[in-house]
């Protein structure tokens, strides 16, 4: 049986811990009553604070949705940890041993711990390994973006060896089971054995908001590493990435005092921020901007302020960056801040600004901020031509939406005679467009209430197909379990761009599709030796039955040369047939456009392309 935590010691450790200090690690406080803190409750969405923590007596309550206890209950609930975990972590907090009453530690309740442990062993390892010989490439990357030893001291910047097990004959060596490396994400295990996931890769490490490791991001290096440029840790106990934050643990004192978030989109951004003091630069760790992420920055602003908090996100400049410029304008409005944008002279990042034009351009790059409701019109409007009354009005029309969606009631009118001198219109015209638009989206909003029933009816159905056993009779359902028996079997048969192509065509059967999509999600490692390791983790349980089944089929060839030979033949056929159906497509298309037009060339071009492509395959 599991060990016990003294009862003694739970108290103990609560009696040594500030439960403000603990609780202000996740949302800014400030005096209330006496004896009292208050702030934006974490737990739900308020702008109001209702949150309430009282040091002395220990606790905490929301006085909006209820939720109160110890200073135990609290990290439970913000970190997703067990009692026993809250426990250990606030002991290790204060330097306090645990006793536990029936001989050790639970391994349930201690793997946190363990995972905490081996991310912070890994990251003092990586530290070192950054002043080898073989991290020259590492230091020479850092040198090119303007960051010095002293730099990468600050941030904690390591590298990780070439070698396929450096760190994990390491962390052995200092009494880490395999399985403790497994859970952390730090080693990958395949039918070989036992690697490391970070291989030839200069190395930041992620922490959480009370600075220990949760996780790493590593950058690519060497030519001769096939995977993505960035490299991010994977779930694990203590790291999601739908959460994380890189730099809160540097950031987050001086967004509570400053009340001021700036989003920028990667590590070196991060670093040339904080080098050139704008110290409360933060950035997402592979994923986008999402709600967790508000929240998380949201505990941190307060919305009953004189000065309202600002959140200032940087974009490039290029379809990408205006793209997720357009879905922060989206969920602007769950700040409990103002948001804004800021883009450097010339489209440069941060990091780029800084190292060709110092710390100062920098700091001018956030002050010129523009408010994300102006940039977003902005960009609406830019793709017209101003100079014609068809241009001026379509870009009324553009913008239109975007000044509907805003909530506040002063600001929409003034937003509206904004948009009324950027096109060159009359303001009551403008204003007129911006209704009608605003009528239209709260009658969609209706129509779409009453389709809800339909669409969970299709959903129903949906549901239904995927139930539905696969007809491998059906002579397509056929090829296409061909097509993924060489996908899994023989990668080395084809390309990644090719994989691209099939992928993008998808397979008619939706089990088929299914498999077809995570081996998508996994194109960049087509070639690696864990192949089918890194296409397990994109797959769901329920579909682990039918790839162990597909991976599995006997293929008809005698030799590896033979079987080499025979993917190809079927990645070959399954190209021509997706060239087939787009030749159809457009072919279509060239009887709908007016002969002898610019687009009936383009699309004769298109078809020669095709062609092309289907007479190198055959």
């Amino acid at each position: 049986m599991a060990g016990k935590i003294s009862a003694r010691d739970i108290e103990e450790v609560k009696s040594r811990i500030n439960i403000a200090d603990v609780i202000s690690e996740y949302v800014a406080l400030r005096p209330a009553s006496v004896g009292s803190l208050k702030g934006l409750c974490p737990f739900h969405d308020e702008k109001s604070p209702s949150f309430n923590v009282r040091p002395v007596q220990g606790f905490y309550h929301c006085f909006g949705c209820g939720e109160g206890g110890d200073v135990y209950k609290f990290v439970q609930q913000m970190d997703s940890i067990s009692f026993y975990e809250a426990v250990e972590k606030l002991a290790s907090r204060v330097g306090f041993a645990l006793t536990y009453e029936e001989g050790g530690a639970s391994p349930d309740t201690g793997q946190r711990n363990r995972i905490l442990e081996a991310n912070a062993a890994a990251s003092t390892f990586y530290r070192a390994q950054l002043m080898t010989d073989a991290a020259i490439p590492g230091r020479d990357f850092l040198k090119g973006r303007g960051f010095d030893k002293a730099a990468a001291d600050h941030f904690e910047i390591g590298f990780a060896p070439k070698g396929w097990n450096g760190l994990y004959d390491h962390l052995s060596g200092l009494g880490f089971t395999l399985e403790e490396l497994l859970a952390a994400a730090l080693v990958t295990k395949s039918e070989r054995g036992a690697y490391d996931k970070f291989r030839g890769r200069l190395i930041w490490p992620i922490k959480d908001s009370t600075g220990q490791v949760i996780g790493f991001g590593a950058r690519k290096l060497f030519d001769d590493d096939n995977g993505p440029k960035y490299l991010n840790t994977s779930d694990t106990l203590v790291y999601h990435k739908s959460q994380v934050l890189y730099g809160i643990d540097l950031a987050k004192k001086d967004i509570s005092k400053k009340q001021q978030v700036v989003v920028v989109e990667g590590y070196t951004d991060v670093m040339a921020c904080h080098l050139a003091g704008i110290t409360t630069a933060v950035a997402t760790c592979g994923t986008a901007f999402g709600d967790d992420h508000i929240r998380t920055l949201n505990r941190m602003l307060s919305a009953d302020r004189d000065v309202p908090a600002e959140v200032i996100f940087t974009f490039d400049p290029d379809a990408a960056g205006q793209k997720a410029a357009m879905r922060a304008f989206t969920d602007s409005h769950k700040f409990n801040a103002q948001t804004f944008v800021a883009i450097g002279p010339e489209g440069l990042d941060p990091c780029d600004l800084r190292s060709q034009k110092g710390d100062e351009a920098v700091q001018l790059m956030i002050e010129k901020k523009k408010p994300l409701f102006e940039f977003a019109i902005l960009q609406k409007i830019s793709k017209f031509d101003l100079a014609t009354i068809e241009g001026r009005v379509g870009a009324a029309r553009a913008a239109a939406p975007v000044v509907a969606s805003i909530r506040d009631a002063a600001m929409r009118p003034a937003y509206i005679r904004e948009l009324a001198g950027w096109v060159n219109l009359d303001g009551n015209e403008v204003a007129s467009i911006v209704d009608s638009v605003a009528k239209k989206v709260r009658s969609d909003s209706v129509a779409l209430l009453r389709r809800d029933n339909l669409a969970s009816n299709d959903e129903q159905q949906a549901a239904r197909e995927q139930d539905q056993p696969i007809n491998l009779n059906d002579p397509i359902v056929r090829f296409e379990r061909q097509v993924l028996e060489v996908l899994l079997q023989i990668p080395e048969s084809l390309q990644v761009e090719q994989l691209v192509q099939l992928v993008r065509a998808g397979f008619s059967q939706p089990k088929h599709n299914a498999i077809l999509v995570a081996i998508g999600s996994s194109a960049s490692a087509l070639h690696d030796a864990n192949w089918l390791q890194t296409i397990k983790a994109s797959c769901s349980e329920e579909q682990m039955g039918l790839l162990r089944e597909i991976a599995a089929q006997p293929l008809p060839a005698a030799d590896n040369e033979g079987l080499k030979k025979y993917g190809q033949g079927v990645i070959a056929r399954a190209l021509i047939n997706v060239l087939a159906r787009q030749k159809a497509d457009l072919l279509a298309e060239l009887r709908r456009v007016e002969p002898g037009s610019e687009q009936a060339a383009k699309v004769q071009q298109a078809l020669m392309a095709v062609e092309q492509q289907r007479r190198a395959l055959q």
